[in-house]
C-alpha cells in the first residue's frame, strides 16, 4: 500500500519535472531553432487558466508588432462596451424633421446581411431628414496604415457612416458574338458595380495576361479599369468616403430620398429623447471580423465603442480610456494604434493577449468565444488541419515580416490553455511558420 502510493507519488513528481523542460524542447524543436525564424524575433507564452499559472513563457514580456491579433483585444473591447446588439442609428424627431446621428455602424446594406432595419426606418419615416456629423474627430485611414493600399479591398476608409463596406464591387462579365474560331477574336466585356455609381471611369489596355484589375486614384472617386479574359470575376475597391459626400449620395441613391448634412448642430429642445434603431446582433459582426480578419469592421467597431464611451468618433480618445480602465489589469501597457492591425505603430506583448483572451473567457465564457473565433478549416485558419476543428479556436495575424497566433487549445486531456505566439522580423514564407506553429501546437495537445 504505501509503496503504490510512493510509486504514484514519484510519477507526479517526475511529470511535473519533464513537462516544463519537454515544453521547452518542443519549442526550441519547432520555433526558436526553425531556420525560417532563425533570425527573428519570437515571443511566446503559454497559460493554464484553470490552474491560474504559466506553463511556459518565452520573450512573453517583450513588445512586438502583433498584426491582426490587434482585433482581439478590440473585439473584448466591444463585448464589454456596445452590448447585446448594434446600435445603427440615433434619431429625434424635431417637429419639422427627424435628425440622425450616425454611430459607425459597418453593417448598414453590406452584402453579408439579407435584412437592414436602418434602411427600412429611413424608408418609412416621412419627415425630412437630417444627419449630424458634428462627432467625427478623426480620419478616414488610420495611423500608421501603409499609405500606398489605399485602393485595396482591405484598407477601406473610415466613416461616421459607412454604407456597403465603403466599397464598390466591380465585376467583369465576358460574352463573344459568336463562337470563337481562334484565340484572337474579339469579346464582349461588361463592367457592372454594386452599387451603381455614375463616377467617371477609365479603361486601359486589356491585360495581356487576361488579368481584370480596378485601381482608383488616390484622392478621387475616379477608378482605372484594366480588362481580363475571366467571366464572372469580381473586386472590391475602397471608394473616397469624404469626396463629395460620397456614402450620402449612394444612401440617397438606394433609398430614393434625400438626406441632407448638419454641420452645426444644437438641438432645439434638450427634453426632446433620442431613440436608437438597434441594427443586429452584436455577435452576428464579430464573428465575420474573426473569422476572415475583417479590417473594415473592425475599426469601426473600435470607433463605435469610442463613441459609446466618449461621445465622440476618436480611436485615441478611446484607446487611452480604456487602457485605464477596461484593460488597467494588462501585464504591460501597449501601443494601441487602431482596431484592425494595419498599423505598426501597434506594439503588445504575448502576455498581454493571454490576459485578454483570459479575460473573455472568464467574463463572456468559452462558448461564446467559440461562436467567433475561427476554428481549423474555416476562415483564417482552414489551412490548418481538419482533425484539429474544435480542438483551436484562435486570431492569426499577417504583415510583412510578421506572424501571429493567439488564443485557445483543447489537449488531448481535455484541458484548455490559452496561448500567444508573436514572431517578428523574419524573412522567410509566413505559410511554413504556420505550419510550425501548427507543430507545435500538436506537441502541446499531446503533452498537456
Amino acid at each position: 500500500m504505501r509503496l503504490s502510493a510512493f510509486l504514484i507519488l514519484t510519477a507526479l513528481l517526475w511529470t511535473s519535472c519533464t513537462l516544463p523542460r519537454r515544453t521547452a524542447q518542443a519549442t526550441r524543436e519547432h520555433l526558436l531553432r526553425d531556420s525560417t525564424l532563425a533570425q527573428a524575433h519570437v515571443g511566446i507564452a503559454l497559460f493554464d487558466p484553470a490552474a491560474g499559472k504559466w506553463l511556459y513563457r518565452h520573450q512573453a514580456d517583450r513588445f512586438f508588432v502583433p498584426a491582426s491579433n490587434t482585433k482581439i483585444i478590440t473585439c473584448y473591447a466591444a463585448m464589454k462596451h456596445l452590448g447585446d446588439s448594434l446600435d445603427g442609428i440615433e434619431w429625434q424627431d424635431l417637429d419639422t424633421a427627424i435628425y440622425l446621428w450616425p454611430t459607425g455602424d459597418p453593417t448598414l446594406l453590406h452584402t453579408d446581411y439579407k435584412s437592414h432595419r436602418v434602411a427600412d426606418f429611413l424608408r418609412t419615416t416621412d419627415k425630412p431628414l437630417r444627419l449630424v456629423t458634428d462627432a467625427w474627430k478623426t480620419t478616414p485611414l488610420g495611423s500608421g496604415w501603409s499609405w500606398d493600399d489605399y485602393s485595396a479591398y482591405y484598407m477601406a476608409e473610415r466613416s461616421p457612416l459607412p454604407v456597403y463596406g465603403n466599397v464598390i464591387r466591380w465585376t467583369q462579365s465576358v460574352g463573344r458574338k459568336e463562337q470563337p474560331t481562334h484565340p484572337g477574336d474579339t469579346m464582349d466585356i461588361f463592367i457592372t458595380s454594386e452599387p451603381e455609381v455614375d463616377w467617371p471611369v477609365d479603361f486601359t489596355a486589356p491585360d495581356p495576361r487576361g488579368r481584370f484589375s480596378v485601381d482608383r486614384e488616390r484622392d478621387a472617386n475616379r477608378y482605372i479599369i484594366t480588362e481580363g479574359r475571366r467571366d464572372g470575376e469580381m473586386l472590391e475597391v475602397p471608394f473616397v468616403t469624404r469626396v463629395s459626400g460620397a456614402a450620402l449620395q449612394l444612401l440617397r441613391d438606394t433609398l430614393h430620398r434625400d438626406i441632407y448634412p448638419v454641420k452645426d448642430f444644437s438641438e432645439s429642445s434638450v427634453s426632446r429623447k433620442r431613440y436608437v434603431v438597434r441594427s443586429r446582433p452584436l455577435d452576428s459582426m464579430l464573428r465575420p471580423l474573426m473569422l476572415r480578419s475583417d479590417n473594415f469592421y473592425a475599426e469601426q467597431t473600435l470607433l463605435m465603442t469610442a463613441r459609446k464611451i466618449t461621445g465622440r468618433f476618436s480611436e485615441g480618445e478611446a484607446t487611452d480610456q480604456l487602457l485605464k480602465t477596461t484593460f488597467a489589469g494588462m501585464p504591460h501597457r501597449p501601443r494601441w494604434a487602431d482596431g484592425s492591425g494595419l498599423s505598426r505603430y501597434n506594439l503588445f506583448t504575448p502576455a498581454d493577449f493571454v490576459w485578454v483572451l483570459d479575460r473573455m473567457r472568464a467574463d463572456f465564457g468559452l462558448d461564446r468565444v467559440q461562436g467567433i473565433f475561427p476554428t481549423p478549416g474555416t476562415g483564417t485558419l482552414r489551412s490548418y488541419g481538419p482533425d484539429l476543428t474544435g480542438r483551436i479556436y484562435a486570431k492569426t495575424g499577417t504583415l510583412s515580416g510578421v506572424v501571429a497566433l493567439s488564443g485557445f487549445v483543447r489537449t488531448d486531456s481535455g484541458r484548455w490553455l490559452i496561448f500567444s505566439m508573436l514572431v517578428n522580423n523574419h524573412r522567410g514564407s509566413a505559410a511554413d511558420i504556420r505550419k510550425q506553429f501548427e507543430a507545435y501546437l500538436r506537441e502541446i495537445m499531446k503533452l498537456y
